[in-house]
């Protein structure tokens, strides 16, 4: 995505708005046509499962606007942390959602979590934040557009963000798991959603550019590669919270922040990795293995 927004080429940029618009059409088409194999290739049973489905239960995929909503509201209280605060407080206020992920986990779920993997999910929001941890000018160099800002509305902000990350998820995984519908039907209505509310934000922040020249304005392979990648991964994180958890989602994330970190640095060569960068990758891999790690019963010694 970052190589898609840094290349330089003749004409107008693409809109980042509209390619997430276009990535949720995606994931809806791909859907339709996992349900439609799931019915054996037949377009009257398809129609049938969509209608009964989405249609004729209303409250059921209303159900879905919730966490939808949840993500929208999310992703500009980001926009308002990063207006207030440094980078490095950023970073490290936000790995929180890691905790508060478990916590309604915890309550939503009454899942039970063992000592170790407590421990493995503390250790996992540190390891994190020294991943992404800045370097020394890019953390003066925010801490110097943040000074104008408040680092209390900042802060809340991120907080917020924090509790509303862990609710959305937790909520989401508590529908596929309570319901008999398919996780694809799911997907569905979370998609007609994000679609509408990612309009929403298209009409806001870039509809006299839209106006102008057009809504696929920019497009090229690449970005086309972009927004794909952008829908398979919609689908794979969905399939990931069915059929595992949101706290494994949450290492998975993890894990890919040190892998995009380390193409970052031998693809783009916009990265250098620091010692603080690989002491955080191994909070980050420890932490994993430690979340995963099922201590034995000391076995009963045996009577002579």
């Amino acid at each position: 995505m970052r190589y898609s927004r840094t290349l330089k080429e003749e004409g107008p940029r693409y809109l980042s708005s509209t390619a997430v618009v276009a990535a949720e059409f995606l994931k809806i088409a791909a859907c339709v046509l996992l349900v439609y194999k799931d019915n054996n290739f037949n377009l009257r049973s398809l129609n049938r499962v969509l209608h009964d489905e989405i249609v004729n239960k209303p409250m059921e995929t209303l159900k879905l606007a919730i966490p939808s909503g949840i993500y929208t509201l999310q992703n500009n209280l980001l926009y308002v942390a990063l207006s207030n605060l440094d980078a490095a407080t950023y970073q490290v206020t936000y790995q929180l959602k890691i905790l508060t992920t478990a916590l309604f986990s915890v309550s939503m779920l009454h899942r039970k979590l063992n000592v170790y993997q407590w421990i493995s999910l503390i250790i996992l929001m540190a390891g994190v934040a020294f991943v992404q941890w800045p370097t020394d000018d890019s953390a003066e160099s925010s801490h110097k557009d943040a000074s104008a800002g408040s680092q209390l509305v900042g802060v809340l902000a991120v907080l917020i963000a924090c509790f509303s990350s862990g609710f959305a998820g937790v909520y989401f995984e508590k529908i596929l798991k309570e319901t008999k519908q398919s996780v694809w039907i799911r997907n569905i209505q979370l998609g007609c959603f994000g679609s509408i509310f990612g309009l929403m934000g298209v009409y806001i922040y870039d509809g006299e550019r839209v106006s102008e020249s057009g809504f696929f304005q920019g497009y090229n392979k690449l970005t086309w590669t972009v927004v794909l990648l952008q829908a398979l991964g919609g689908l794979v994180i969905a399939a990931v919270i069915k059929y595992a958890d949101n706290i494994l989602k949450g290492f998975a994330t993890s894990l890919s922040i040190i892998l995009s970190t380390l193409i970052s640095y031998f693809w783009l060569q916009d990265f250098v990795p620091t010692s603080v960068f690989f002491l955080g990758a191994i909070f980050v891999i420890s932490a994993t293995f430690l979340y995963g790690y099922d201590p034995k019963p000391a076995s009963s010694p045996t009577k002579a």
